[in-house]
C-alpha cells in the first residue's frame, strides 16, 4: 500500500482513496491472503513508497531473478 495514493489531490485536496474504497481494498487483499493460505501459498503485504518496499524486499529475499510493475493509469501526476 503506496501511503500517497491516501493523500489529499493536488488541485482540490479530496481524497484520492475514500474510505468506502480503502475497506473494500483491505477486505480483498485479506480474501486474497486467506483463500491463498487455503491453497498452501501466502501473501506479502508492505505499506510504503514501492521504490523503497520493492528493494527492502528484493533484499530480505536475497535471490530475485525479475521484478514486475504496473502503472496506474489515468493518475495525474
Amino acid at each position: 500500500f503506496d501511503p500517497r495514493h491516501y493523500l489529499g489531490t493536488h488541485c482540490y485536496g479530496f481524497p484520492k482513496t475514500g474510505s468506502h474504497r480503502l475497506r473494500f481494498l483491505l477486505e480483498s487483499v485479506t480474501d486474497l491472503r486467506e483463500t491463498l493460505k487455503k491453497k498452501g501459498s501466502t501473501l506479502v503485504v508492505r505499506k510504503g513508497k514501492p521504490e523503497d518496499v520493492v528493494s527492502d524486499l528484493i533484499t530480505q529475499l536475497g535471490s530475485v531473478n525479475a521484478v514486475a510493475f504496473h502503472e496506474e493509469v489515468g493518475e495525474i501526476l
